[in-house]
C-alpha cells in the first residue's frame, strides 16, 4: 500500500481525492507523508522541550496553594514528566518514516495525560481551602488542553480522532471512578466540552494539511510536462533506494531523452519544442503504473522511477512505449527517444545516484548504437 500511494501525485485536483485525503492518510503521497512526518517531528520535539523546562516551574505554585504531603508528591510527578519531555525532545532525530511521527505525537499526548490520572485523583483525598480548590481546578483543563494541541499539526480526521480519544478515555475513566454520582452530570458536560474542541482541533489541523498538500503539488511539479522536478525526483529516489533497502525489493529506472530534440526548437521554435515535451511527457504517464513515476530530470531528458520492478517488469512498460511512441514531431514523422536502464539488485548499487549514472550511461550507448532504442543492461538492447 505504501508503494501504491507514492504515485498520487495528483492529489489536490479532484474533490473526491482531495476529500479522502484530508481523512485517510493512506491516501497522501510519498511526498506529502516526507513532509508531514518532518514537520510533525519537528513541532513534537519543540513543544516537548518547551514543557520540560516549564513544567518544573508549577512547582512553586503547588508549593504556596498545597500543603504537605500533596505539593511534594506532586512535584514529584511533574519532575517525572519534565523528564519525560525532555527525553522526548531529544528523540526522533533521525526519523524519517510515518509511524515514527505517530509515536512521537502519541508519547507527546501520552505524558500529560498519565500526569493527568495520577494526579486528578490524587487531589481529591485531600481537604483544600479556596487557593487550593481554584489551583485544583486548573489540573482538570489538561485534557482539553492536549487535544487543543492536535491544532499544531498536519493531520487528517481519522488521526484526529485517533489521538484525541485518550484524553476523552482518560475522563471517562476517572468518571467511573468517582463515588459520588451525582457529580457525572459534570464529567458529561466536560465530555461534550472536550468532544467539540477535539472537532475545531482535528478541523484545523486539517486545514494545515490541505494547505502543506496544496504546496507539495504547487513546487513539486514542472508545470510544462506536469511531471516531478528533478529536485523533487532526487528526493523522491532517495526515499524509495532507502526503503527498498529496507524491505530488500527492485526499484527499476528508465532514463530516457528524446532523440534530435534540439533540431525542433532550431526548425520550428521553442513552442514546438514544448509542445513536443508535452506530448512525450503525456504518452509516457499513459504507460506507467499507479505506483511508477515521471520525473522531468532537464532539458528533454525524463526519467522514470518503477518501484517493487525488476529488469523483467520493467522491460514490459518499455516495450510498450516503445511501440506506441511518443507522439510526432512538428514535420509529421515520429518523435523517438532513447533510453538506458538500470535496477538495483540486478546492478548491485551503493546508492541511488549510482544507479541513476548506470541508467544514463545505458542511455548515451543507447544513442550511440543508432537512437530510438533501449538499452536495459549491459547485454539486453531493444530496438523500436
Amino acid at each position: 500500500m505504501a508503494v501504491l500511494s507514492i504515485a498520487l501525485d495528483r492529489v489536490g485536483r479532484s474533490g473526491c481525492g482531495e476529500a479522502a485525503s484530508l481523512v485517510l492518510p493512506s491516501r497522501h503521497s510519498a511526498l506529502v507523508q516526507q513532509r508531514r512526518v518532518a514537520l510533525i517531528i519537528s513541532r513534537v520535539r519543540i513543544v516537548a522541550g518547551l514543557f520540560a523546562l516549564l513544567t518544573p516551574g508549577w512547582i512553586l505554585v503547588d508549593y504556596y496553594a498545597f500543603g504537605w504531603p500533596l505539593w511534594s508528591i506532586l512535584a514529584v510527578g511533574r519532575v517525572l514528566a519534565s523528564l519525560a519531555f525532555g527525553m522526548l525532545a531529544c528523540s526522533f532525530v533521525r526519523s524519517d518514516a510515518m509511524p515514527d511521527a505517530y509515536r512521537a505525537l502519541g508519547l507527546l499526548l501520552a505524558i500529560p495525560t498519565l500526569f493527568y490520572l495520577f494526579s486528578h485523583p490524587l487531589m481529591s483525598l485531600f481537604e483544600m481551602d479556596a487557593l487550593a480548590s481554584l489551583v485544583a481546578m486548573g489540573y482538570t483543563f489538561l485534557p482539553f488542553v492536549m487535544v487543543a494541541g492536535l491544532a499544531m499539526f498536519p493531520i487528517t480526521a481519522l488521526e484526529g480522532l485517533l489521538f484525541a480519544s485518550p484524553s476523552g478515555l482518560a475522563m471517562l475513566l476517572l468518571a467511573f471512578l468517582q463515588l459520588d454520582v451525582s457529580g457525572w452530570a459534570d464529567y458529561a458536560g466536560s465530555m461534550w466540552l472536550l468532544l467539540l474542541i477535539s472537532m475545531v482541533a482535528t478541523f484545523a489541523g486539517m486545514m494545515q494539511l490541505h494547505f502543506m498538500m496544496a504546496v507539495v503539488v504547487q513546487t513539486s511539479h514542472d508545470t510544462l510536462t506536469k511531471g516531478f522536478t528533478r529536485r523533487t525526483g532526487e528526493e523522491l529516489l532517495d526515499l524509495l533506494y532507502r526503503q527498498a533497502e529496507r524491505q530488500k525489493t527492485p526499484l527499476a529506472l528508465a532514463f530516457m531523452d528524446l532523440d534530435n530534440f534540439k533540431a525542433i526548437n532550431d526548425s520550428y521554435g521553442h513552442d514546438e519544442g514544448d509542445n513536443a515535451l508535452r506530448q512525450a511527457a503525456k504518452h509516457i504517464r499513459g504507460i506507467l503504473r499507479r505506483g511508477d513515476i515521471l520525473v522531468r530530470w532537464g532539458g528533454e531528458e525524463f526519467l522514470v522511477i518503477m518501484p517493487n520492478t525488476d529488469i523483467a517488469g520493467a522491460r514490459i512498460a518499455i516495450d510498450r512505449l516503445l511501440a506506441i511512441g511518443l507522439g510526432y514531431r512538428p514535420n509529421g514523422f515520429p518523435l523517438t527517444f532513447s533510453m538506458g536502464g538500470a535496477e538495483r539488485l540486478a546492478d548491485d548499487t551503493a546508492n541511488w545516484m549510482r544507479l541513476v549514472e548506470i541508467a544514463d550511461q545505458r542511455m548515451y550507448r543507447a544513442k550511440q548504437h543508432g537512437k530510438n532504442r533501449a538499452v536495459l543492461t549491459d547485454e539486453q538492447e531493444i530496438a523500436a
